[in-house]
């Protein structure tokens, strides 16, 4: 069995990084690409023309929006669902009006990777002054580039609440105790719509599970991962 694992905004595989030594012997793990795309259909078809036939997703943050995409548009080739930091809401109104500012900004504009205190606002509170971390976070939006940014920043993400039931397939969805993006109530939704699904709570992390918390996380993920039906060593 395979897992594909999908990213969060202005994030890369990088992401990953913590994790995906104690997530290698569920199989081999593949990245979805979301620096080409700027909706979420063109996303998940992107993602789904380059995997395998068949796999286990985990999404992160944006990432999860496009794995349940991914979910809707093919639930045949997935076997189980990880959805990380993330949301089943439609943007808010400041959301939309940042993506007008985007919009408005020139294209010609030098991109430097996200701003240290959008990348500080992502992580612990206890985490603001961590400047690895925070390098760390930047580095990816770096190599993602200006033209990735601003397709990511204008994303739409309306909402699919309504569509939740649809989603049949083993799922656990996975929040931060310190998140200041993503609420706790947020995962509560998702956890509530999915019928059947699991809820585990991280502590001591912010948004950024997979970088600020990895061994923690790893520890929710494994034992989830061997209790599904299909798994054998």
């Amino acid at each position: 069995m395979s897992i594909l694992l999908v990213p969060g905004y202005m994030a890369d595989e990088t992401l990953w990084d913590g994790v995906s030594g104690r997530l290698a012997p569920f199989g081999p793990l593949a990245h979805a690409d979301l620096r080409h795309d700027a909706t979420l259909e063109a996303m998940a078809r992107r993602a789904l023309a380059a995997a395998p036939p068949s796999f286990i997703l985990i999404g992160f943050s944006m990432g999860g929006y496009v794995a349940r995409e991914i979910v809707y548009q093919a639930p045949e080739r997935v076997r189980a669902l990880v959805l990380i930091a993330t949301s089943t809401r439609p943007d808010s109104l400041l959301l939309r009006q940042s993506k007008g500012a985007v919009a408005k900004a020139a294209p010609s504009v030098s991109f430097a990777g996200l701003s240290r205190t959008a990348i500080a606002t992502s992580l612990h509170p206890g985490q603001g002054g961590n400047e690895a971390l925070i390098e760390r976070v930047r580095a990816m939006g770096v190599r993602l580039g200006g033209e990735a940014f601003r397709r990511q920043s204008m994303l739409e993400r309306p909402g699919d609440l309504a569509r939740l039931g649809a989603i049949r397939c083993p799922t656990l969805v996975v929040a931060a105790a310190q998140d200041r993006l993503r609420s706790l109530e947020e995962s509560q939704e998702l956890h509530a719509g999915i019928a059947g699904s699991a809820l585990a709570v991280i502590e001591d992390t912010g948004h950024m599970i997979p970088i600020e918390a990895p061994d923690a996380l790893a520890e929710v993920l494994v034992p989830w991962l061997q209790s599904l039906p299909d798994w054998s060593p």
